[in-house]
């Protein structure tokens, strides 16, 4: 499948990358990496993306939700601004090399965006579980994408 989601026109202001972020991210990686896969109120994995420009290895605590066949979902919401998050662009970039880490185990995975009825389904789950997902897509005019993580054996 294609990573294919442009950015919109319209939205929230996109969360900055500022000093209180990075501990932020800094922290809820170190709890997802003891076993403690909740954060904020959902399921939560270190997404482990290769930077599409620099090639440096990216890591992005994000929520994820269960999938078809023990995959996890993930959204690249972020919170509704009108840009897709650049760790979107990472795994569009090089979707063979994306890793998550739960637990302090980290798997290699397939990457794929949802489209189509099986985003349909998947977005229908995803509002339910987490209702403010539903608001993040109301902020913007982009349709925020969908993607599918399946370990790779």
């Amino acid at each position: 499948m294609t990573f294919d989601t442009p950015n919109g026109t319209t939205g929230a202001r996109q969360p900055r990358a500022g000093p209180v972020m990075r501990w932020l991210n800094r922290f809820a990686e170190k709890r997802i990496r003891k076993g403690g896969n909740a954060f904020g109120g959902m399921n939560a994995l270190v997404l482990i993306t290769v930077g599409r420009k620099s090639g440096i290895e990216r890591r992005t605590p994000v929520g994820w939700f269960p999938g078809e066949d023990g995959s996890r979902l993930i959204v690249a919401s972020a919170a509704g601004a009108p840009k897709n998050p650049a760790w979107y662009h990472n795994v569009a970039a090089n979707p063979d090399k994306v890793r998550i880490e739960l637990a302090g185990e980290t798997h290699d995975v397939t990457a794929e965006q949802l489209h189509g009825e099986q985003r349909d389904r998947a977005w229908k789950q995803i509002e339910t579980a987490a209702p403010r997902f539903a608001d993040y897509q109301r902020k913007t005019d982009r349709q925020l994408p969908i993607i599918r993580l399946t370990l790779r054996q």
